[in-house]
């Protein structure tokens, strides 16, 4: 099942309130707006580290913004470099990343990266220039969900849980708001089931996750998806009226 809409990226409302049901509700005091969470600390600036290439870490369009070396540190870079750094890498390459560690996370923010005798760096765009094209259209993304125990936790680096590695390798992707409102059940260990939309391909499934439960029987909403038929300019899910429920694997 594919939903096309443009406006899909940004159709990721906060639905409120019944998140995660059958789980205990979140800790008093806990963020309930979508933005960083994380306590501001100044990152370690110029930081070099040299490690193994376990696997791209994916957005929900399939796109790499990041690296999972073998020693747990992930390498985190904007999607533009996507293309490039899978042309560059494959899992198994020896890698050297300068950039700067975010503060109590094994999280690199990557400056320059070099493999093969090739280097990849993360250039400032300049002023006027028009935002890289997304390697999908963000509206063509596929209903999907995936089940297993939480491998580890994925990082912004601000030090904000922005998703999870299942041990099947699926990537499941949340606001960081939602990470810091659950973090009690997001553990390694953990079991998950999460519905939402995304991509699989051959360098694995990601998806944003529009409800989260431990079982496929306690999934519950905790964001809100996109309308489905919407076109163009018909704008995010939200308000009353039908929204999409993804219940398996696209075809």
């Amino acid at each position: 099942m594919t939903v096309r809409t443009p406006f899909l990226a940004a159709a990721f409302l906060l639905a409120g309130g019944s998140a995660f049901a059958q789980l205990p509700p979140p800790p008093p005091g806990a963020p309930a707006a979508a933005g960083p969470v994380a306590a501001a600390a100044a990152p370690e600036a110029g930081t070099v580290v040299t490690g193994r290439v376990q696997r791209f870490l994916l957005n929900p369009g399939g796109e790499a913004d990041g690296l999972l070396l073998a020693d747990g540190t992930q390498v985190a870079f904007p999607p533009h470099l996507s293309a490039d750094a899978m042309q560059l890498l494959q899992p198994g390459d020896t890698v050297q990343v300068g950039g700067w560690r975010a503060p109590g996370v094994p999280v690199l923010r990557m400056r320059s990266l070099e493999a093969k005798g090739r280097s990849l760096v993360d250039t400032p765009p300049a002023p006027g220039m028009a935002p890289p094209r997304p390697l999908r259209d963000p509206g063509a993304l596929d209903a999907l969900s995936a089940q297993g125990r939480i491998e580890r936790l994925l990082y912004t680096d601000r030090g904000d849980v922005r998703g999870v590695l299942l041990a099947d390798q699926t990537i499941v992707r949340f606001p960081p708001h939602v990470g810091a409102m659950y973090r009690d059940q997001l553990k390694p260990g953990a079991e998950l089931h999460a519905r939402g939309w995304g991509t699989r391909g051959a360098q694995g499934t990601a998806l944003e996750a529009t409800g989260l439960g431990p079982t496929a029987d306690t999934v519950a909403e905790v964001l809100r998806g996109p309308r489905p038929g919407a076109g163009p300019g018909a704008g995010p899910g939200v308000g009353p009226g039908p929204r999409p429920a993804p219940r398996g694997p696209a075809s």
